[in-house]
């Protein structure tokens, strides 16, 4: 699987755990979003609907090389948080072709599947999706497998 090394790197971590430590790391992540940046509103970044809770995300990948990624999720929302905290911290600087390269359902080897039901699990493949839609669209539409 081809993944961006950070994003590998915490792959490798939950890998390590059992199923309750996992839950432990996700919550730990969910605390790590950082809060937008002044200049950018909710309502001017994409939705997420896949999500439980209201997540929208921005990307910017002007600079196919270096793409920066925003998200906004709720506190009350700590799995969907969590989520959208891995894929900041594993993609956010990322080259558009690895985010583009990442398989669609990379978030399996997370291992979460026993610990986090599958319609949240179905919320991060839509943040995911949603990445990957706007890193084609600003960098003229190119493609690639596991979209």
């Amino acid at each position: 699987m081809s993944l961006p090394s950070a994003l590998s790197e915490i792959v490798d971590d939950f890998g390590a755990l059992g199923d309750s430590d996992k839950v432990t790391l996700l919550l730990e992540f969910s605390r790590e979003l950082p809060e937008l940046p002044e200049h950018l509103r909710e309502d001017a970044m994409e939705p997420v609907p896949e999500c439980q809770s209201p997540v929208f995300l921005s990307v910017d990948a002007d600079d196919a090389a270096s793409v920066r990624l925003y998200f906004s999720a709720p506190q009350e929302a700590p799995t969907t948080r969590g989520f959208a905290s891995i894929l900041h911290q594993g993609l956010d600087g990322a080259t558009a072709e690895e985010i583009l390269a990442i398989p669609g359902d990379f978030y399996h080897d997370l291992g979460l599947d026993s610990a986090v039901s599958p319609l949240r699990l179905r919320g991060m493949a839509g943040m995911l999706g949603r990445i990957k839609g706007q890193v084609r669209a600003q960098t003229g539409g190119a493609s690639s497998p596991g979209a």
